[in-house]
Order: structure tokens, then sequence, then C-alpha cells
């Protein structure tokens, strides 16, 4: 079976699975689980942040994030299809009592478009807004990597405006490689930052929220509220290190083999394809094609999974699991779908 539903399918290497088990751990509900402590360490250093908190997911690190920063009552300004406000069962609402803006319907956006959704300070009718939330890389926009400079315009603009900033990089990592920008650059001026292992990295579970010292004491105490603490979590820890270790380079393959995937595609009759920036592709299926959900059942026939986004869209994700020979025979089985009618 090829599947290219996510890179969150990925399964541990034996040799992943061989640092899980040899991993020294403690109770890191008392912070004492040594190799918690060195993921923390590590992936603030890497961010450039004061300090890390590791918790069991991106969803968690988010939701906390807005914890921390909001009240309720405060809105929070995020581009079109932010995984924060459309992806995490309504936590927002749910948990920090926020309300979302979308400034606009693209995911990458602009100073400007930012700074026209800014709601005054001083009127009672309008909700807060306190926080800009920033996707990067960009999900549903087909995993786009935010330009550098337009990234530390929104973050400048934001700070000036007095707003706090969060940085939603569940795919960082996948941004860094492709842009070739260090990590810490592409966090810089953020105020948390979080940061997956369990998507092209390659880990089971687990992800960070870094910022500073004071803001990591309070997104503690919203972790172990919401059941995140966990106690000889440095197995899951050890996942995570080995893949910064092993794990990070190795994205180029899985960008590449994107590319040679919507290139394959792009060939078909009722095919759309914008050349991926990273490991995510989406096709767009013209009129007078089969519907997503028929090609996504008729490729699961032929061991390939892919996933339907729309009635007329599909998303494929390259990752470790699957090599160059792979992506290359499911490109070719998804094309000779989407050539018929």
């Amino acid at each position: 079976m090829i599947d290219l539903r996510s890179d969150t399918v990925t399964r541990p290497s034996p040799e992943m699975r061989a640092a899980m088990a040899s991993a020294p751990v403690g109770d890191d509900v008392f912070g004492d689980d040594p190799t918690v402590n060195l993921l923390q360490e590590r992936a603030a250093a890497l961010l450039g942040k004061e300090a890390a908190l590791f918790v069991p997911s991106g969803t968690a690190a988010n939701q906390i994030a807005l914890l921390t920063h909001c009240r309720p009552g405060d809105e929070v300004l995020v581009g079109g299809g932010a995984h924060q406000m459309a992806f995490e069962s309504g936590g927002g609402g749910a948990l920090a009592g926020v309300q979302f803006t979308v400034v606009s319907a693209e995911g990458i956006f602009g100073r400007a478009a930012l700074l026209e959704n800014v709601k005054p300070a001083d009127n009672p009718h309008y909700p807060p807004t306190r926080l800009v939330s920033v996707e990067d890389t960009h999900n549903r926009s087909g995993g786009r990597v935010w330009p550098l400079e337009e990234l530390h315009a929104v973050v400048g603009a934001a700070l000036g405006a007095g707003l706090a900033v969060h940085l939603d990089g569940a795919r960082l990592m996948n941004a860094v490689v492709a842009s070739g920008t260090p990590a810490s650059e592409r966090a810089a001026g953020f105020d948390t930052v979080s940061l997956c292992f369990s998507k092209g990295l390659g880990a089971p579970i687990g992800s960070v929220l870094a910022g500073s010292r004071a803001l990591l004491r309070i997104a503690h105490r919203y972790r172990k509220m919401l059941g995140g603490g966990m106690r000889q979590a440095g197995i899951i820890a050890a996942a995570a290190l080995y893949a910064l270790d092993h794990h990070v380079a190795r994205l180029s393959e899985d960008h590449a083999n994107a590319r040679a995937l919507a290139a394959t595609i792009a060939g078909a009759a009722h095919a759309r394809v914008t050349t991926p920036e990273t490991n995510i592709v989406f096709i767009e299926i013209g009129e007078g094609g089969p519907t997503a959900g028929e090609v996504v059942a008729r490729a699961a026939e032929r061991d390939v999974l892919v996933t339907s986004m729309g009635p007329r869209t599909l998303r494929a994700v390259t990752h470790l699991d699957v090599d160059s020979a792979a992506c290359a025979r499911a490109a070719t089985i998804l094309g000779e779908l989407l050539d018929r009618k």
C-alpha cells in the first residue's frame, strides 16, 4: 500500500525505535526526565527561543498558545484555512473562548491585510484583537512557504500594533529545508512557536511550544490543565531527538518526490496541479472528470491512498515511508484515473 494521505502516517524506523528503547527517563511532570529536558533545550535553541515545552500534539501546542496569549472574548487574526481555526475541533472557542477573524482568503497574507483587521482598542463594540497566528508551511495552500520578507513584515506590523504573534510551525522544518533559511530566522519575533515531530520528521508523537521563559511558565500550567502532563515521556522524546538528528535534511527528498508526482499527474486530462513548494500536492479535478471521491475509491483498489479535500480536490502528501519509486507508481495510477470521464 502506498499511503499518501498525510505525512502523519509515518512509522518509526528500527533505528528510531532503538533510540526510544534505550532512552533514559524520569517523571516529566516533576521536570526530571532527562530526555525530555534535552529535547526542550535542543528545540528552544533551534527556534531561537529561551525555552520549550514538550506536548503530545501540534493541536495541543496551538491550543495552549491560545490560552497563554488570550482571554475569553479576544480576537485572533489568521489566514484562510488556518489549522488552528478550521481543524482543531473548535478548541479555540471551546477552550480559550476566542473568536477567529480571517484577514485574507489566502493562507499567506500581507501587512496591509493584517492592519486593516485590527479592531480599535477603545471601542467596546469590538472584541479586543489580541493575537496574530501564522501557519508556515500553510497546509491548505498546498504546503506553501511564507516568503521571509513578508513573514517578517507581518510580525513587525503585529508587534507594532501591540499584538502577540504565534507561529504554527507544524511543518516548519519543511519550510526551513525548502527556503534554506534557519528555523531561528523564520521564528524571529514570534512570541510563541509550535513545531511538530510526528509529520515529515517521522516521530510517532509529540510537538513543542517554544517562547520566553515567562510565557512558557504560563503554558506549562495550561498543559497540565488540558491533561498533557506526561510521566516517563523520554521514550517518545527520544524519537523526536532522533528525528532532529536524522530526518531534517532528508525532507528535500520528499519535496523532490512531490514535484515529480505533480509533474506526472499534471499530464492527465482532468487534472490541474500547482507545482508544490514542499511535500503537499493539491490536485483540482476539472469538469468532465471523475469526482474526488471516485478517484480516492478507485486508487485504493490499486493500493494507493490519497485524501479528498472537497468534491473536486485531492491531496497527496509525500513522506519518508514512500520512496521515489512508490511515488512514481502512485503518480502513474492517479494520472490514469484522472484521464477518465
